[in-house]
């Protein structure tokens, strides 16, 4: 899993291939609920997706530019483009179908 900033992000957005995001800070409950998850799910689909977190905290530019206003917020992008978003905790099969249908 790959902590990104601002210049970590930017570059991967450039590489071809699918990419999940998760937009998180230390003091929301359910982001903490939602880290095991987004663990598990790089863990399950490396080689075939790029999958990580942003700290909103200490990137407030680059989550504002994203419209990121809630989190937890995950955000998946495909070549790219943003192609799905979810606001929110979910259960992790809400994530997988998504990577499912674009890996």
């Amino acid at each position: 899993m790959v902590h990104f900033n601002e210049k970590s992000f930017q570059a991967a957005l450039k590489e071809d291939g699918l990419l999940m995001v998760d937009f998180w800070a230390p003091w929301c409950g359910p982001c903490q609920m939602l880290g095991p998850v987004i663990e598990s799910l790089a863990e399950q689909y490396e080689g075939k997706a790029v999958i990580g977190k942003v700290n909103t905290d200490e990137e407030p530019v680059l989550s504002i530019g994203l419209g990121v206003s809630n989190i937890p917020t995950v955000i998946f992008f495909k070549n790219g483009r943003e192609i799905h978003r979810e606001i929110g905790a979910m259960p992790p099969q809400v994530y997988a179908r998504v990577l499912e249908e674009n890996v």
